[in-house]
């Protein structure tokens, strides 16, 4: 993939990662992502059992849930603590903050 089109992927995915053409396994680690960040209190064993089904080992479950643990922790302190983007980082997302 070139650089541009792997540009234009992601900024697909931040914009909405339902509609961004992934790859169905991407696709499912994206839903698995989004219920660990918005319903935690919901994730079943079957949420990983899941995953496993698209050939996601418990390595790469483990480093999957703490790479989007940390990314959770780490965007609820910048904002409650109200941290701005550096000026040379480019805004992303619907909300571009």
């Amino acid at each position: 993939m070139e650089a541009e089109q792997a540009d234009a992927l992601v900024h697909q995915v931040v914009s909405d990662w339902r509609t961004a053409g992934l790859q169905p396994a991407d696709h499912q680690l994206c839903a698995f992502a989004a219920k660990l960040t918005t319903q935690q209190y919901k994730m079943v064993p079957e949420d990983l059992d899941s995953l496993r089904s698209f050939g996601f080992s418990d390595r790469a479950l483990h480093d999957a849930v703490q790479v989007i643990g940390y990314f959770n922790y780490i965007s609820r302190i910048a904002d409650s603590l109200g941290v701005e983007a550096e000026e040379n980082i480019k805004k992303w997302g619907p909300e571009k903050r």
